[in-house]
């Protein structure tokens, strides 16, 4: 039986918040509606932040009201704290997520708060979110290295990854925030995490800042993960993180499993006009090595 992959694609939510320009709602609409319909089962709607943070994401209520849901598709939301939890279920999102570090330092930096203290935040929006029943993500920065601690071990991540499962995220996304991790680190990860945690619950997040992100994604393939993150056209990245622009483009992805003989159920055609479409928009050559071959 052909084994399927899942994929969830981040880049109207993580590849557009690290943008300088300012992307207007249309925009933001037509990319996620075009994504669903290249066959993204899960497309990232927004983030319901404080505009003064991320001004990027300032409209997300309004691109969640806009958007036409597709059949079978999730548009998960970023919600940080409990008004931005209401803020997204007054959106009527289907799906939150909550962002969590393996680093201190980077916690401090990106949400402002200790490792022990974000946990206390995620606690009200979960237990809403449970009494709503509204699915919550978790995510996990600086799995693999931290910008301003270096590397990062395996040990580091696991307390925070059981912590999360145990508040009651359904699927911990492992990020490779700076896009430094290898193989070996990842494989090492990924089974010291699985035994603890059921690995159906662990995707994984790479980002390519040193062209490792595919070769990521396959050993933690190889691991047993199912479900992992990408941005179409390779968008984003990290914007409390110097120089680790770039997560991995979904073009790549889709071209390395389906090639492969995995299944993701997504059109690599459409998906690779909506990268050159979203690219035109922003004024800049896709960041995807398959589009840039297949449309040479």
């Amino acid at each position: 039986m052909t084994q399927t992959i899942s994929l969830v694609e981040v880049g109207p939510r993580d590849g557009l918040q690290n943008e300088k320009q300012t992307i207007d709602v249309a925009t933001k609409v037509a990319l996620i509606e075009r994504l669903a319909d290249a066959g993204m089962k899960s497309v990232e709607g927004g983030a319901f932040v404080s505009p003064k943070w991320v001004p990027q994401m300032a409209a997300s209520d309004e691109v969640m009201q806009k958007i036409k849901r597709a059949p079978g598709v999730s548009y998960p939301v970023l919600t940080p704290n409990r008004q931005g939890y209401e803020g997204a279920r007054a959106a009527k999102a289907d799906t939150v997520a909550v962002f969590g570090a393996a680093s201190e330092s980077f916690s401090q930096k990106n949400i402002n708060c200790s490792i022990e203290e974000s946990f206390e935040r995620f606690k009200p929006i979960i237990e809403a979110a449970k009494a709503d029943g509204v699915r919550v993500r978790g995510y996990v920065s600086c799995v693999l290295g931290c910008p301003y601690e270096g590397a990062i071990s395996p040990s580091q991540v696991l307390p925070v990854a059981r912590t999360l499962y145990d508040l009651g995220c359904y699927e911990i996304s492992l990020g490779d925030t700076i896009g430094a991790g290898t193989p070996k680190e990842t494989k090492a990860l990924i089974k010291l995490l699985a035994q603890e945690l059921p690995i159906s619950a662990l995707a994984g997040h790479f980002h390519d800042t040193y062209g490792q992100a595919l070769s990521n994604i396959w050993a933690a393939i190889d691991e047993g993960v199912t479900t992992f993150d990408c941005s179409v056209s390779g968008l984003g990245g990290c914007p409390y993180a110097k120089g680790a622009s770039g997560n991995v483009a979904s073009e790549d992805v889709v071209y390395s499993l389906e090639r492969s003989g995995l299944k993701t159920g997504v059109n690599l055609d459409k998906l690779i006009e909506t990268s050159l479409w979203i690219s035109e928009q922003l004024g800049r050559k896709p960041g995807s090595k398959v589009t840039l071959a297949r449309s040479a």
